[in-house]
């Protein structure tokens, strides 16, 4: 066995260290210790096994704590896990966790709440969208009890002890520590899960395992969390109140944190140049892992027309990045023609003919290959894009729609709200969607997993040479070769328009120090900031 250490002091074989962020030379605590973010849509659990979004991430984030957590450059650190060793062969992880680790209620953390917590996740009674991740870490028989097969008990998940917790893989993963600070794998208790059953999250009820603990969820408008007393590391954690404020508008956000109602918010599209000019040390813009794109339903339910490959080319070839990125957007985003987004460590950008070509050679092809497939002035194609409410989306839908008229094609709009939206989109019921993927984790896997035929793949495309592809890259020497023609398959397949890969675009208030601006994952720990005084 091999000893995978996190720290310099671990390898001296010391005590872990705490690893909140401390104030800097110079810098004054202020007497406000309270933290206040912006969230477009009402998060829709905080079930660490039952959520599927970025904002509902943020929150687990505060309220629970998995074996590892991320530095500010998004590099695993300790978290309940204080190291690990990994087996010669490189398929079994055996956790040392800290044994102050400990619930919110003050019950004593164990390595058997993360087996009962990762055999919840995999259990298909638990119908979690996020079941597939055990698959993607390879943990043995992940995919058997996902289907079924095999009963939760035989997931390659063990307690030896009270603060050993062992995992064996069925293929060496060496992006496997990054992938355990994904929420999905964080513990929860069993006592209370089972004592509450869906009321278990409720603020008084739920116990977790994090930093803060939940005092209040006003679903839509607000949720409040206080310093959690029993954190393993209560000590050196400074910021004593964090609350996500929800507003569905964007730019009324933006006035909200302008009157000292928000810490943090996102930039309105177009408005980044200004602001950064006005406000150079609270604009700022930065690499961040997710993709933007507009998903064709390509399932029995999709329409007839998306089932035509030259049609979803030409509805690509015609969308003019460049606007959506340099007039509406203006924050630094680039724009896509692929699906991994282009900072993932060790990602090689693929070369992908389309990307080369001017916007009036695309627009060019993008008719023929529409003459070729049937539609014309005589048959135009029509076609009903979704998207959820915010203003940055209506801003690009409405631009598309001009982009497909000059194509000929009559594009409807339709605006829901989140939660409607993600339901239609996991039930098929859509013929194009605004989607974009955010990273579960920093390696290119993370983004083409997605579009396997048992991906999470909304739209449900199916290749199976892509399949082959995605499964030969876990075990290659170096994946990025088979990464690359993956990208080309679906640059020919086309089952999205890329549009543009993110840039984070916000305002953060200049008092608020530790929150990361190195790590593209942009994942965050509201027990690494502190308020100075100004």
């Amino acid at each position: 066995m091999s000893r995978l250490l996190l720290t310099t002091a671990l390898c001296l074989g010391i005590a872990a260290p705490a690893f909140a962020v401390q104030p800097a030379e110079g810098e004054k605590l202020a007497e406000n210790q309270s933290y206040t973010f912006w969230l477009l849509d009402a998060i829709k659990t905080s079930d660490p096994h039952k959520n599927s979004d970025v904002e509902g991430s943020d929150i687990i984030r505060q309220l629970f704590e998995g074996l590892l957590n991320e530095d500010a450059t998004g590099a695993p650190i300790p978290g309940v896990a204080t190291s690990f060793d990994l087996s010669d062969d490189k398929l079994t992880y055996t956790f040392h966790l800290r044994p102050e680790a400990k619930w919110s209620n003050g019950d004593p953390l164990t390595a058997q709440d993360f087996v009962y917590s990762w055999q919840r996740l995999a259990n298909p009674e638990t119908a979690s969208e996020y079941a597939w991740f055990m698959e993607l870490m390879n943990v043995q028989n992940a995919t058997a009890v996902v289907k079924g097969e095999k009963p939760p008990a035989e997931l390659g998940v063990k307690a030896v002890d009270d603060h050993t917790l062992t995992v064996t893989l069925t293929t060496p993963t060496p992006y496997f520590p990054k992938m355990v600070t994904h929420a999905s794998t964080f513990p929860v208790n069993q006592k209370v899960v089972e004592a509450e059953g869906d009321a278990w999250t409720q603020p008084g009820k739920l116990v977790g395992n994090g930093a803060y603990v939940l005092t209040s969820h006003d679903l839509g408008v607000q949720i409040s969390m206080e310093k959690n007393p029993n954190y393993w590391d209560a000590a050196n954690v400074v910021m004593e109140h964090v609350k996500g404020l929800t507003v569905n508008d964007n730019n009324v956000a933006l006035t909200r944190y302008q009157a000292g109602e928000l810490d943090r918010v996102q930039i309105p599209a177009g408005q980044y140049p200004r602001l950064k000019q006005e406000f150079p040390d609270q604009a700022i813009s930065i690499p961040y892992s997710c993709s933007y794109a507009y998903l064709f339903n390509l399932s029995e339910k999709g329409p007839e027309a998306l089932k035509d490959v030259r049609v979803r080319q030409a509805l690509s070839y015609a969308m003019q990045r460049d606007i959506v990125v340099n007039q509406i957007l203006q924050g630094g985003q680039k724009p896509s023609y692929n699906w991994t987004h282009w900072a993932i460590e060790g990602f090689k950008m693929p070369e992908i003919d389309y990307a080369a070509w001017s916007q009036a050679e695309r627009m060019e092809k993008a008719k023929a290959l529409l003459a070729e497939a049937g539609y014309g002035p005589d048959n135009p194609l029509k076609l009903t894009l979704t998207y959820n409410t915010d203003e940055n989306h209506k801003k690009i839908a409405v631009a598309a729609q001009q982009f497909y008229k000059a194509l000929g094609v009559q594009l409807t709009l339709n605006n829901v709200e989140w939660k409607v939206h993600t339901d239609r989109m996991q039930s098929q019921d859509f013929e194009m969607a605004r989607y974009a993927w955010c990273a579960d984790y920093n390696e290119a896997s993370t983004f083409l997993d997605y579009f396997r035929t048992t991906g999470m793949n909304y739209g449900k495309y199916s290749n199976p040479e892509f399949d082959k592809l995605m499964d030969a890259s876990k075990t290659a020497a170096d994946p990025n070769v088979e990464y690359t023609a993956a990208e080309k398959i679906l640059a020919a397949d086309m089952p999205l328009v890329p549009i543009y890969q993110y840039a984070k675009v916000d305002m953060i208030r200049d008092d608020i120090k530790g929150l990361p601006t190195e790590n593209v994952m942009n994942d965050w720990y509201a027990k690494d900031l502190y308020r100075i005084q100004k």
